[in-house]
């Protein structure tokens, strides 16, 4: 081979070379400004779709904030119960309720009265069969409570008043209940006591001149009734009585 053959063909050989080179820059070229715009529509369509996302969100709670208010108070057990529950006890009639007193004014009906007198007057009669250890508290007239006018209440005994008028009046008095009978029995008064004066000694009690036959806790009183407390040394024959037979002393 020539040497005009060997250069025309190195510069063909170099041609060659320089027009693929410059055809594979371009082609890259080409190939990467698709790839970097690409992202960017991406990134714009990203950006158009995330900015109606946060607009519709946040309308959307405004909207079920003034939906809950109208729900919420119902809801909440502390809030409307609260309103309730002050406005029911405000309406409890209790206070209102106080007539109750006006019923207990009719107790107070119209005033009782008895008469009532404690005497132990016999024992004068029969000092030698007396306590000698009592003649020191023994009363010269033989009264203990003279007679008065006192007053009582209704479904109150012969019982009730003796012992309410003793106390008042500072006089000694003593007594003994028998439940068999359900009756109360007076052993003493003014420390003068059953059998101080003889074996047939103690005390009775007569309302309106009669004995009864039963004990001084059953007998009810009534207005206007004389009460007398009697000291008998003969179980009841000196006072009006027939050894325990009472009798109408009238």
């Amino acid at each position: 081979m020539s040497k005009k053959q060997i250069l025309a063909a190195a510069a063909a050989a170099l041609v060659i070379l320089l027009a693929a080179f410059f055809w594979g820059g371009n082609y890259a070229a080409k190939s990467g400004t698709p790839e970097t715009s690409a992202p960017a529509a991406d990134a714009a369509a990203t950006a158009t779709l995330s900015v109606p996302g946060p607009s519709s969100s946040l309308s959307q709670p405004s909207s079920e904030v003034t939906s809950d208010p109208t729900v919420s108070p119902s809801a909440e057990p502390g809030g409307s119960p609260a309103s309730p529950k002050p406005s029911n006890p405000t309406p409890a009639i209790d206070p209102a309720v106080s007539p109750s007193p006006s019923s207990q004014e009719p107790d107070e009906e119209k005033e009782l009265f008895c008469t009532l007198s404690v005497s132990c007057g016999t024992i004068l009669d029969n000092l030698e069969s007396f306590s000698k250890d009592k003649l020191e508290i023994l009363p010269e007239d033989g009264i203990l409570f003279p007679t008065q006018t006192v007053q009582f209440y209704e479904g109150e005994t012969v019982f009730n008043v003796l012992q309410r008028e003793m106390k008042k009046h500072g006089i000694h008095m003593e007594f003994s209940s028998v439940p068999l009978y359900n009756s109360n029995y007076i052993e003493g008064i003014g420390n003068i006591y059953e059998f101080d004066c003889g074996e047939l000694s103690g005390w009775v009690y007569r309302v309106n001149g009669k004995f009864p036959g039963y004990g001084c806790s059953q007998y009810a009183l009534e207005d206007g009734d004389t009460v007398e407390w009697l000291y008998t040394c003969d179980q009841g024959k000196d006072v009006g009585g027939d050894n325990g037979a009472w009798e109408d002393t009238e």
